[in-house]
């Protein structure tokens, strides 16, 4: 069965190693075959790669368009190992990603890595709601 893309005006994908720009109209491809494709609302660079979950996603990437996954095992392992000192309670995802990595199933690593993107954000999040609330000051209570 094809896989449908329809690209926008100026969208890029990867199909491979390769990257695909599409010019100034809308196209329309059916991509029969095993490879690996990722539409640009999924494609990370270095420079966008700007936390360590996005890193950690970065590095599955580059295993899933790779010829060689193995390539990048030291950088995605080195990576996990920071995170989960920093960050204990990523385990479930990440044992997620390397469960996906180790069965060779790169697109489901990559999609289960954008899960520990979100809850990256989701820590972030708390840590800043919490260092915001001024401390010793009493909760407002409703009446």
């Amino acid at each position: 069965m094809a896989l449908k893309v329809e690209l926008k005006p100026g969208e890029r994908i990867i199909l491979g190693d390769c990257v695909i720009t599409n010019s100034d109209q809308r196209a329309r491809l059916l991509i029969e075959g095993e490879t690996p494709i990722l539409r640009e609302k999924d494609i990370l660079t270095a420079e966008t790669a700007d936390t360590p979950a996005k890193r950690i996603y970065l590095a599955v990437q580059l295993m899933y368009t790779s010829k060689d996954a193995r390539a990048y095992h030291e950088i995605y392992f080195k990576l996990v190992s920071d995170v989960l000192k920093a960050a204990p309670s990523t385990w479930p995802l990440i044992e997620s990603v390397n469960n996906h990595i180790l069965a060779g199933e790169m697109y489901k690593a990559l999609k289960e890595a954008k899960k520990l993107i979100a809850y990256e954000r989701e820590l972030v999040d708390h840590a800043l709601h919490r260092n915001s609330e001024p401390s010793g000051a009493p909760h407002a209570r409703s009446a």
